[in-house]
């Protein structure tokens, strides 16, 4: 019998879900299978221009379990080595390459959180752009339970975030919350009935999907520069995207349907 693929993907339009597909093990992405999955998939959505957004959920009953637990004892061959020197080399070119993936990516990402996103899975859904979560989802930032720190990021993506404050809590108490104190803190935009989770998401994808893909990679693309850079820096970049968006056909078609009042058909143009 062959191992069933690590991520499943699937196309409806515009829209790409994409979706972990380990449930047996809670969807782990620690792994290199895993990893190298999720990288190949969202690099070539990005080079896709006819892919205007993506969904990232789980198969099962969680969301994500974060890092596989057997793989961290001594010798397992995960990512913990003999030689922490190779332990280093080992985060670096496994799932330390997920959050610089994520941060360069022009394309959309919804996190629909389907059931516990603990540890990296936390981190991972704090990777995407946008978090809807189902009522029975769970969060934890649950590293120091484990005597370990994020090894993912979670330092630099949680507090942007939920605050410093808040970021804080659930890093140095390991706690885990529901998806009503998420919603509460941020760190969530939406949470809905277990039933209806992806059809929300879907709702949300369509609606980022209606408008110019060239201007929603590039407003994506300034929001993310933003988190780390100057204003002044931030107005140079806007200044050149907005010359590049000024002279595109779906530009135009804009401010023509607008005179015209009907619905503009937009092309990627």
């Amino acid at each position: 019998m062959s191992t069933p693929p690590p991520v499943l993907t699937q196309r409806d339009g515009a829209v790409l879900t994409v979706t972990l597909n380990q449930p047996d093990r809670r969807n782990p992405i620690s792994d290199p299978a895993m990893v190298d999955a999720l990288c190949a998939i969202f690099e070539a959505a990005d080079r896709d221009l006819s892919i205007h957004v993506a969904i990232l959920t789980g198969a099962g009953s969680a969301f994500s379990s974060g890092g596989d637990l057997n793989a961290m004892r001594p010798d397992a061959g995960g990512l913990r080595a003999g030689l922490p020197a190779q332990t280093r080399r080992n985060y670096r070119a496994g799932i330390q390459r997920l959050p610089l993936l994520f941060q360069a990516l022009e394309l959309p990402v919804i996190a629909a959180i389907n059931g516990p996103a603990i540890g990296a899975g936390l981190d991972l859904a704090c990777m995407c752009d946008l978090r809807i979560a189902a009522q029975s989802a769970r969060f934890a930032e649950s590293f120091v339970k484990l005597g370990i720190v994020s090894g993912d990021g979670g330092a630099w993506l949680l507090p942007r975030i939920i605050g410093f404050s808040r970021a804080t809590r659930l890093s140095l108490t390991g706690e885990t919350i529901d998806a009503a104190e998420a919603l509460a803190i941020g760190l969530v935009g939406d949470v809905v009935a277990d039933a209806d989770l992806m059809a929300t998401a879907r709702a949300q994808a369509d609606a980022i999907a209606a408008n110019p893909p060239h201007a929603t990679r590039m407003t994506k693309r300034l929001l993310r520069a933003a988190q780390a850079v100057e204003l002044s820096q931030i107005l140079e970049m806007a200044g050149a995207m907005q010359a590049l968006a000024h002279a595109t056909a779906d530009h135009d078609e804009a401010i023509n349907a607008f005179f015209d009042r009907r619905p503009p058909t937009f092309k990627g143009d």
